[in-house]
């Protein structure tokens, strides 16, 4: 049975590498056999998990990294459903894509991301350690941002990838923190607070989740597992798995708690005054990832799962039929012979009119996040950094002066 867990793992890592080999030494793959091998892999390390979970939990001890850095692998009530459903929407990905993104000049640089994405994901899943986990956090996060920069020849979609990986940066932090402290048996508060932010850049939560929209810019079937479904999850996932470490520290739940409730509120107001389905989709999923969280706050570990897994596949389904909406939107109000009702009006009766157009005038800006991003934080430091450059010079010419 230690040969099926590694294998779950290993496939779709094993795919991508077998990809990016040809395409770099031999001539290119036909877009049927790049696909077949994509859908192939993710399949396969679903059937192997779904093996796995029908003998019962499994876990797998592959040696040590380096001295205090054990290689585990570990499948259980958290990890298996998680990796099946993550297998599972990268197959369906992935037939989806082949006639998506048919002669599309980046049709396999975007099947071998897909494939780097579901090998970091199940490393994710299926680590043991939290050295391990870091890893497929790291491949996962590289895959979607490249994957938001997909159409590369726009600055659009360059700029929002690496805003999106910008935010996995700074946010990693607090994982590999967590890591560091738990291995020096650190204070449970100072590890929950670490995997707190690192979880944070992930989900998409408040006040860093101004990336999610952005992303997008990418293509339809990569938001549809990365953006709506996979990768917000695994910020949840990632406080689950490590429940019994920080809920040691009784300020945690509350703090987790309150994290998810203020995102809630703030995305759901902003999802209402957005004019595109794909930026109401991302902040629905954001909604949903906070409310994800108030329940891993209150205790309701199995809920949040079920919760978890449940958006992760309906979101998903949205997000790919999101191009026909609109179409669909039409056909709707021919056939009712006029517009569509509006909804609402419960709340236009129950708040007054200056407030409505303060909270809609908040949600335009998104909450002012993204103004307070830009010209405090980014402004704040490019400022900074041209004032040394600007000293610098001044001191290289008057020392070119002395001499």
């Amino acid at each position: 049975m230690n040969g099926v867990l590694i294998g779950a793992a290993g496939v779709p890592l094993a795919a991508f590498l077998l990809l990016g080999t040809v395409s770099w030494l031999g001539p290119p793959s036909g877009e049927r056999t790049v696909s077949a091998v994509v859908v192939l892999s993710a399949a396969t390390s679903a059937v192997l998990l779904g093996v796995t979970a029908w003998t019962g939990r499994a876990e797998v001890a592959l040696g040590t990294w380096f001295a205090g850095f054990p290689v585990v692998l570990v499948a259980d009530g958290w990890s298996l459903p998680t990796g099946i459903l993550a297998a599972l929407l990268g197959a369906l990905i992935g037939a989806f894509s082949r006639r998506y993104l048919h002669r599309d000049p980046g049709y396999r640089r975007f099947h071998l991301l897909l494939a780097l994405f579901v090998a970091g994901v199940q490393v994710v899943v299926l680590a043991g350690t939290l050295d391990l986990l870091v890893v497929g956090w790291e491949l996962t996060g590289l895959a979607s941002a490249l994957l938001i920069a997909f159409f590369h020849r726009r600055r659009g979609p360059v700029a929002h990838g690496l805003r999106a990986f910008v935010t996995y940066r700074v946010c990693d932090v607090g994982l590999v923190g967590a890591a560091v402290v738990a291995h020096h048996s650190g204070p449970p508060l100072a590890i929950g607070l670490l995997l707190l932010w690192g979880s944070m850049g992930k989900a998409a939560q408040f006040p860093v989740g101004g990336w999610l929209p952005r992303a997008m810019e990418g293509p339809t079937p990569s938001s549809a597992i990365c953006y709506g479904a996979i990768s917000v999850s695994l910020g949840p996932y990632l406080l689950l798995r490590t429940a019994p470490t920080w809920s040691q520290a009784p300020a945690m739940p509350v703090l987790i708690a309150v994290v998810g409730g203020v995102t809630a509120l703030h995305a759901t107001l902003v999802g209402r005054a957005q004019t595109d389905v794909k930026a109401a989709l991302a902040f629905a999923s954001t909604t949903q990832v906070g409310l994800v969280l108030v329940e891993i706050g209150l205790g309701w570990h199995v809920l949040a799962l079920v919760h978890l897994l449940g958006h992760a596949a309906l979101r998903s389904a949205q997000i790919l039929r999101s191009p026909s909406l609109l179409h669909d939107h039409h056909h709707l109000e021919q056939a009712l012979g006029g517009p569509v009702p509006r909804t609402g009006a419960l709340w236009e009766r129950l708040v007054p009119r200056p407030v409505r157009l303060w909270l809609y005038r908040f949600a335009l800006e998104r909450g002012y996040l993204d103004a307070l991003v830009v010209d405090r934080v980014v402004g704040g430091f490019a400022r900074l950094v041209r004032r040394f450059a600007a000293a610098d010079e001044r001191w290289v010419r008057r020392i070119a002066e002395a001499r």
